[in-house]
């Protein structure tokens, strides 16, 4: 069934990385960086289904092109640490076809980015076992100037006092705040973005005669109860195509199975409280009446049917005694206290879950920078030695040879990245994972969720565990509920032919 996916970052110099490169990666093209002299050559990757370079109208025409536009971009962006791009990437359903998934690829793009003024890099990705169709976005973030120019990112405005002059800092400087000249960076876009995907997504598998739809939210802000389940991601995606178990493959279906199975529980309960809100009783039958009742039952044509009545006879004769219900104010008492118990245990184990999967991807992580530690140091010692920007004040009868080693240094370590790409990735994801969690901290304190671990999956399993028990007791008390609607309507009908024996005695 479609699943929902979007992710949102930026690529920005400051953290080593460069818009040629990442144009050059998803596009699998050669590109050279004029910025530092890299050449990027990824021609060998075989993933990409269709690119295309989406403009604003005011866009000069010569950004159709992926080398020009990134490479001005470099160029505009003068800081060590500059923000370069923003990537958005995102899932593309299964259930429609290729062709199907560019247009609604490239129809979000140009609503959501291009419609904005943004230039959007579109690059279509498939894995080779038709099981991970995605797409990766690349999104200046330097505003065109109607012209075609490039504007700028902010202002500087000088804060006013109560009589609107300038307010002067201890220093000398005048108090200023920076403000953005555009709003692509306001916090309410990013959802909007998704909220936006999954809206287009849901209108393509409409009118394409699929039934399921997606959501944008997360499982807790929908309010559904469930526990979300983890995005496989291409690896896990292809190894379970391939039918090979992976652990993440292993935790979605047991979530989907407790998943349904509290849904479905949890409509039982819901379904067996509002029926006996619904019940006229004016003169409720007896416990005992309500036991009889239930043995009796009706249809009962074999051996096999009647032993299993006198079973549930017995369990709803069990379960009465062991809540101590003596009366039908008693039973509606213990369905309504049920209900609220269970929709606690649910939302305790979907909190539970949600510290669990935090915590995992925290130990991953940890897991990614242990394995993978050596292959990051040995990809960064093949960068080149000498600094682009220095290349021309080197001597010119020994420039031409520096040049040349630093395109050879450059090659071999895009050689190095294109062979080592999953680990690398895995790595800096890690590194920016705890950069954003960590809040300034260093020491990561593996021992403490190693422990947390432990002490949340033997209180899920206890959690768990009531769970079942208050499951177990549903059709218990649903049995007891058709014994009541039976005996209701028996005292129905004995009223309704009550006047005709009166009458009949008469005559």
């Amino acid at each position: 069934m479609p699943n929902y996916h979007l992710s949102i970052q930026i690529i920005s110099r400051g953290k080593g990385k460069s818009a040629v490169a990442a144009a050059a990666y998803r596009a699998a093209e050669r590109i050279k960086n004029e910025y530092d002299g890299y050449t990027h050559d990824y021609t060998n990757k075989k993933d990409v289904l269709n690119k295309e370079i989406l403009l604003p109208d005011h866009a000069p025409i010569e950004y159709k092109d992926r080398n020009i536009l990134w490479n001005a971009v470099e160029r505009i962006e003068k800081n060590d640490n500059a923000q370069l791009a923003r990537e958005i990437e995102f899932s593309l359903p299964v259930e429609l076809s290729i062709e199907q998934n560019i247009l609604l690829a490239h129809e979000y793009v140009k609503k959501h980015f291009v419609d904005e003024g943004m230039i959007a890099d579109v690059c279509v990705h498939e894995s080779r076992d038709g099981t991970n169709p995605h797409c990766h976005v690349m999104l200046i973030l330097r505003p065109l100037e109607p012209d075609g120019t490039w504007g700028a990112k902010s202002r500087k405005e000088y804060m006013l006092d109560e009589h609107g002059e300038r307010i002067k800092l201890p220093s000398g400087a005048w108090k200023s705040r920076k403000v953005y000249t555009v709003d692509w960076n306001d916090k309410t876009k990013a959802e909007q973005w998704r909220k936006g995907w999954a809206d287009m997504q849901n209108r393509y598998l409409q009118q394409n005669g699929i039934a399921e739809r997606v959501d944008h939210r997360s499982y807790e802000r929908q309010g559904n109860g469930l526990i979300p389940t983890k995005h496989l991601g291409v690896a896990a995606s292809q190894m379970e195509k391939k039918g090979i178990r992976t652990e993440k493959g292993d935790y979605n279906r047991h979530v989907e199975s407790l998943n349904k199975d509290i849904k479905q529980t949890k409509a039982r309960i819901r379904k067996l409280k509002n029926n006996l809100y619904k019940l006229p009783i004016h003169n409720p039958p007896s416990i005992v009446e309500i036991v009889g009742a239930v043995g009796r039952g009706k249809n009962l044509k074999t051996d096999w049917q009647r032993v299993r009545n006198l079973q549930t006879q017995a369990q709803v004769l069990i379960f009465l005694q062991q809540n101590n219900i003596t009366s039908i104010e008693d039973f509606a008492d213990k369905v309504i206290r049920t209900n609220e118990r269970l929709k606690t245990v649910t939302d305790d184990i979907k909190k539970v879950e949600r510290r669990l999967e935090t915590l995992a991807t925290h130990l991953a992580h940890n897991d990614n920078i242990k394995a993978h530690k050596a292959v990051y140091q040995k990809y960064k010692s093949l960068a080149p030695k000498t600094d682009p920007a220095a290349l021309n004040s080197i001597n010119p009868f020994t420039r031409n040879k520096a040049t040349k080693e630093h395109e050879a240094a450059t090659q071999k370590q895009d050689a190095y990245y294109a062979k080592h790409a999953d680990a690398i990735e895995a790595y800096q994801a890690a590194t920016e994972h705890f950069a954003a969690v960590m809040n300034g901290r260093t020491k990561l304190p593996i021992a403490d969720w190693q422990k947390e671990q432990r002490e949340l999956a033997a209180k899920r399993y206890a959690l768990c565990d009531e769970y079942y028990a208050l499951k177990e007791q549903v059709p218990n008390m649903e049995a007891i509920r058709r014994s009541v609607e039976t005996l209701m309507r028996e005292d129905l009908q004995a009223q309704r032919t009550q006047p005709t024996r009166a009458n009949d005695a008469v005559r």
